[in-house]
């Protein structure tokens, strides 16, 4: 008779003796003082560098005055799935919204990014007839799990590469339908994918275009729109999706499209029909957040501004970080125990909180410390991560690029 007990705990201590097992540092944000928190199980006072509240949107007064003026108006929840006792008015307030962000006809809601791309992509390959969907070789779970669902046929192209793409798309029956699904910002390597060519090859083969905008909404193009709308290109995309969990400051995830599109999702896809609604307080401060930024760049360029300094205060002191254009700096170790004994030793006795990313999150060799610049870091929280750093890679006798003269 088999040890259940026993498996789980031989399994976890593998992933211990791999560098591999996670912990959770049981935080607790400051209201209004954003990024400082109150680690509970560590050393109190923190600094939080890798947040997905990429802008702190989280924090801002609007998001803040919206929300709890939607719980006093409307209660805490949403009463159930949208189809029966959830449609509120803040949700169709929303949706209307993120349309007219993405300049699309419609949008419709789901309670996460991870949601939104597993019941869209699942419920629109599988509904097709004969759909073949072609998937970038990074795309993330969701996306990935939203096409196995579907049981749709699926072929694999090499990352970023349009060549590749062509290739596939070429062996294709001209006539079959076909879904290429992407994204603009890679969230580990924080590479951009090359919209614009992959829109020319769907024109070119037939295809419909899916990308995944979650680490690029809020942050790029005159209204936040994500990458599409700063390489004006937004028309030509199919679906957008987009997440209210990262740089809108909230939760929940959401789909822009056309209003069949839309429509078609919402009447045929059970992770929509049979999950109960955002809470309209959350809906209220997503849409605030939108909003707020759709009319002001100031976050925007406090936050690139800030980005620039962390990779030329990295670069001075010869710390590999891997060039990307976007606002993510994947800073480099290269071994598991060694990500994570940095990444403790920085909350322990620097009081600052940036999460090991190890295997299978990112291949094995690659591990890192993924830090993301926020507006609202200080001059001071910069230099205290950047010789943080620079006392542990020496610790840990870490390579080093040169140094320019």
């Amino acid at each position: 008779m088999m040890n259940y007990q026993e498996h789980f705990r031989t399994e976890l201590d593998a992933l211990r003796e791999e560098g591999n097992y996670r912990t959770f540092a049981e935080l607790e944000r400051h209201c209004g003082h954003f990024p400082n928190a109150t680690c509970h199980n560590g050393p109190g006072e923190v600094t939080i560098w890798c947040s997905n509240d990429y802008l702190g949107m989280g924090q801002h007064p609007q998001v803040l005055t919206a929300m709890h003026e939607a719980l006093d108006r409307c209660g805490a929840g949403a009463g159930g799935t949208r189809n029966i006792s959830g449609n509120t008015h803040d949700h169709a307030m929303l949706e209307a919204e993120l349309a007219d962000l993405h300049n699309k006809d419609a949008a419709l809601l789901f309670t996460s990014g991870y949601v939104a791309n597993w019941a869209a992509l699942g419920t629109l390959a599988s509904r097709i007839p004969d759909c073949v969907v072609l998937s970038d070789a990074l795309n993330h779970a969701s996306m990935i799990e939203g096409i196995r669902h579907s049981r749709a046929q699926k072929v694999i192209w090499k990352h970023n590469d349009l060549d590749d793409l062509e290739t596939r798309l070429a062996q294709l029956p001209a006539e079959q339908p076909k879904l290429i699904a992407f994204e603009s910002v890679y969230s580990m390597d924080g590479d951009i994918a090359p919209i614009a060519g992959i829109c020319d090859l769907a024109d070119r083969y037939g295809a419909m275009t899916y990308l995944d905008e979650v680490h690029a909404v809020g942050l790029y193009g005159p209204r936040g729109a994500g990458i599409a709308e700063s390489e004006g290109v937004m028309d030509r995309v199919t679906v957008i999706e987009g997440t209210l969990g990262k740089a809108v400051g909230v939760v929940g995830g959401y789909i822009a499209a056309s209003a069949d599109l839309c429509d078609f999702v919402r009447s045929f896809s059970s992770g929509f029909i049979f999950t109960t609604a955002l809470p309209p307080s959350v809906a209220a401060g997503a849409a605030a957040s939108i909003r707020h930024l759709k009319s002001s760049n100031v976050e925007r360029c406090r936050q690139q501004a800030n980005v620039a300094e962390v990779r030329r205060r990295l670069d001075a002191i010869g710390l590999p970080h891997m060039d990307n254009p976007s606002h993510i700096i994947p800073v480099m170790v290269g071994d598991p125990v060694k990500c994570k004994f940095i990444s403790n030793i920085l909350l322990k006795d620097y009081g600052i909180y940036i999460q090991p990313i190890n295997y299978p999150t990112v291949p094995k060799g690659t591990e890192r410390l993924r830090i993301t610049p926020s507006p609202v870091h200080s001059e001071a929280d910069i230099d205290h991560l950047v010789s943080a750093l620079e006392v542990l890679w020496t610790r840990c006798e870490l390579a080093r690029r040169p140094v320019a003269a």
